[in-house]
């Protein structure tokens, strides 16, 4: 088996691709009043210039971001984005490029550059995201800071960030998948950078946060089908079983066992989906030696049986 991380388990189980939509080029006045996202589908922005104000879909206080920062609202909600004045926006207008769509206004003063895109995924895989990352993520950049006050991770993703400014300002043979292809790995790059900040946030990333529970995640992502124990864990992370059991509620807001199950049960819908994978041998995968108790929780999981799951996604059934 190739060695793994456990956010590259997670990102081989649940796969996201990027999709970049527009390049928002507006002066003030300006204001973007984005509808909610399609199922399997996650909003992010990144401005490269200028500064934006976001009302906050969840009825908190409003949030500025500023060059280098990146939005990422996995909650897939609608949202409105401004320059901040209050003024009635000058209205904008979309000039299709050869690989992409720049949206224009006639404002001026401060000069707003953002991507706006969408990250993508399947909409079960959607699901489990959503249960484990902040609804509302920003991610602060390093633009501005000198070399050595820059991380690897913000490092990599300015510089992403600058391809993607650099390949949306020319029009190039094959401009539209290369641009994808950079959304695809900013995906990636941002929960990187999210987890190495001083506060992470909640979900996975404030586990990634904790260096020393890596080895648990890592061993239930890699052997999601091995029968883990909080003791086992707790030793693999070299503390006890209570602080290992209070840094996973703390973060995450949930058990050790329900994350094991999350990752049981993502991989047991990807197994169904493959043709002539039988139910018996999915229950195995998942680490069920019995396959009755595997229809109960998958059923009470996932909402129907592994059966309905499977014609759902058109596989084909060896099931005796």
């Amino acid at each position: 088996m190739v060695p793994m991380d456990w956010l590259s388990h997670l990102l081989a189980m649940m796969p996201v691709s990027g999709r970049l939509d527009l390049r928002c080029l507006y002066g003030v006045p300006w204001r973007v009043d984005q509808a909610a996202a399609a199922a399997g589908a996650m909003a992010y922005h990144a401005v490269l210039a200028g500064s934006a104000v976001l009302e906050d879909p969840n009825g908190g206080p409003p949030h500025r971001f500023t060059a280098g920062d990146i939005l990422l609202l996995s909650s897939g909600a609608a949202h409105r984005l401004h320059d901040g004045s209050g003024a009635p926006p000058v209205p904008a207008y979309n000039r299709p490029g050869l690989n992409l769509v720049f949206s224009e206004n006639a404002g001026t003063g401060e000069r707003l550059d953002m991507l706006c895109g969408h990250f993508l995924t399947s909409p079960e895989h959607i699901r489990v995201l959503r249960a484990y990352l902040p609804p509302l993520l920003i991610v602060r950049g390093a633009r501005g800071l000198p070399v050595t006050g820059q991380t690897a991770a913000s490092a990599q993703v300015s510089g992403l960030v600058a391809l993607m400014r650099a390949e949306s300002d020319k029009e190039s043979l094959g401009g539209r998948a290369m641009l994808n292809a950079f959304s695809s790995a900013l995906f990636t790059l941002t929960l990187r950078l999210a987890s190495e900040a001083a506060e992470a946030p909640t979900g996975l990333l404030a586990l990634a946060g904790h260096p020393r529970l890596a080895p648990a995640l890592t061993a239930m992502f890699q052997e999601p089908a091995y029968p883990w124990t909080l003791p086992e864990l707790a030793r693999l992370c070299h503390m006890s079983r209570a602080t290992l059991a209070r840094h996973f509620q703390e973060s995450l807001g949930r058990s050790a066992a329900e994350l094991l199950l999350d990752i049981r049960m993502t991989l047991a819908a990807n197994e169904l989906k493959k043709p002539l994978r039988s139910t018996p041998a999915v229950a195995e995968i998942a680490g069920y030696q019995s396959e009755a108790a595997f229809q109960r929780v998958f059923k009470r999981h996932m909402g129907v049986t592994p059966a309905q799951w499977r014609r759902a996604a058109g596989s084909v059934s060896v099931d005796i």
